[in-house]
């Protein structure tokens, strides 16, 4: 059955323009018959122009290009770019689009349930931990340029006291998870494996830095790093960009690319072999996610849906950001620039207080091991969209390499949450969640005010002095009453486990790493 799910989505990849073979040895140089089926093979989709320098290339870079050109199906790169470029906007916009937000049936609000529902999701949700069902799926594969580094994004330091990367948060998350789990259900060993996706620049320094961090105390074996798929970088003019005489420009596919890769990197096959049922899935750069958070897993298999999506509840009608909403019948997402203002201001008649389209999209998703299983049924189907960069390349005319000061061509990328209308609203439900608990991305440099690693410690450090004082201890200091705790995350997941601080005073800030600090 691997074998041939696998078989089946090299063939999809062969198509578009990827090969799931990253452990080939160095390309030989083609013989000439080879050569002579590629180049008419380019030049009949009228893309021959990337064999402009082949002549003057050394042997071993002529395998190299010949290699990636292999890899590449000119002809279907030429219908993606057509399709997506020339969408039929008249057509699109004759027809009637109805928004909704998601019936109730498919909702649950963490701000509105009472108690012991949540109580039961995350019994529910431990449980299934316990008995070894639950997958992390975690989305790594960009780098912290615009925070000043170009080390991935899980290595940054937003400035904690104990100076933790948001890898280590998030691994230190897991292990307190796979206690509590032991600990509520019995069990000598709960294990929460963790799949991590990065891309062609991310990936090495990822590996290395976990070896390094001796995997920060989780086992190797139950950490799986992998790398999204690219596709070739395409000019205003639909032609191919290279990057250079002897390579193609290409760019990493999006955070939709995570299915097909979840696929060739065999993560699916992994998670049959160990009985993975379901699987969390989010973004790294957001320090307060809850990794495998039982009660979103209790609460969605519970329904028994494929896909459930975390939303915080929008600050404003202005607020720029993705809405989940049912779309002529289909769950979906629309960004803030599709709806009108009405749209946008318009008030739940339930709830005359909040917006009637509230759930804002944080890209945090529950998805039914059995639906991830059909991705090669689908996958094809899941649309491009394209995003107009400066991308530096070679001018095939003169061989002079280009820094373009303005955008002179296209990236192609899917989105993750493309395959959500591909789903019934029955198989699809959506859980509110307070931002302040659950959602803080750093998105910009440090300074700028908002989405930067100064709200992002903030946001942590606050979230900790709320859990303290939850469990009865007080928190004071002398220079700043908005100073907060850092609690580690391997003596509280969300809030747990601090009774022994109760009637205690907490100078903050301040750093609680063991129960009895």
């Amino acid at each position: 059955m691997a074998a041939a799910v696998r078989d089946t989505v090299d063939s999809l990849l062969d198509k578009l323009h990827l090969s799931s073979n990253d452990t080939a040895a160095p390309p030989r140089e083609p013989t000439k018959e080879e050569l002579d089926t590629l180049r008419t093979k380019f030049n009949e989709a009228n893309q021959g122009h990337v064999f402009s320098f082949y002549d003057s290339l050394s042997s071993s870079e002529k395998g190299v290009l010949y290699d990636q050109l292999s890899s590449i199906d000119p002809h279907q790169i030429n219908d993606i770019v057509k399709k997506t470029l020339n969408r039929p906007t008249d057509v699109k916009d004759s027809q009637a689009t109805t928004l909704e937000p998601l019936p109730e049936s498919a909702t649950a609000s963490i701000l509105d349930s009472n108690k012991e529902a949540i109580e039961e999701w995350n019994n529910h949700g431990l449980e299934l931990i316990a008995e070894n069902k639950v997958a992390v799926v975690l989305m790594a594969g960009g780098q912290g340029t615009r925070l000043g580094s170009s080390a991935p994004k899980g290595c940054y330091n937003i400035g904690l006291p104990s100076q933790k990367s948001l890898f280590q948060i998030q691994a230190e998350r897991i292990i307190r998870l796979q206690q509590l789990a032991q600990k509520r259900h019995g069990k000598d060993q709960a294990v929460i494996p963790w799949y991590i996706m990065t891309s062609g620049p991310t990936r090495a320094p990822t590996e290395k830095f976990f070896a390094d961090h001796k995997y920060f105390g989780l086992d190797k074996k139950d950490v799986t790093i992998f790398e999204q798929g690219v596709l070739p970088c395409i000019s205003n003019e639909g032609k191919i960009l290279l990057e250079s005489k002897s390579k193609v420009a290409v760019a990493p596919d999006g955070n939709g690319g995570l299915y097909k890769a979840l696929i060739t990197s065999s993560v699916i096959g992994d998670m049959r072999t160990r009985g993975i049922q379901h699987i969390h899935a989010y973004c790294v750069d957001n320090c307060l996610v809850r990794v495998a958070d039982p009660v979103f897993i209790g609460f969605a298999a519970s329904k028994d849906i494929d896909i459930a999506t975390k939303v915080v509840r929008k600050r404003n009608a202005a607020e720029s950001v993705g809405l989940i909403v049912s779309k002529n019948g289909k769950p979906d997402v629309v960004e803030y620039s599709e709806i009108d203002k009405a749209t946008a201001e318009a008030k739940d008649p339930k709830q005359p207080d909040v917006l009637k389209f509230r759930a804002g999209n944080i890209v945090n998703h529950y998805y039914s091991y059995r639906f991830l299983e059909s991705i090669p049924k689908w996958a094809h189907q899941l649309p491009f969209h394209v995003a107009r960069k400066k991308i530096p390349c070679v001018d095939t005319e003169s061989g002079q390499s280009v820094k373009p000061e303005k955008p002179n061509g296209i990236k192609l990328e899917q989105f993750v949450f493309d395959v959500f209308p591909q789903l019934e609203l029955r198989r699809f439900a959506c859980m509110e969640v307070k931002r302040e608990d659950e959602f803080s991305p750093l998105k910009n440099a440090k300074g700028t005010g908002e989405d930067d690693p100064d709200t992002s410690r903030a946001d942590l450090l606050q979230q900790g002095r709320r859990f303290i004082e939850a469990a009865g201890a007080t928190v004071v200091s002398e220079s700043d009453n908005n100073a907060g705790v850092e609690v580690s995350p391997l003596i509280s997941y969300a809030g747990e486990g601090l009774e022994s601080l109760r009637g205690r005073t907490i100078k903050a800030p301040a750093v609680i790493e063991k129960e009895e600090d």
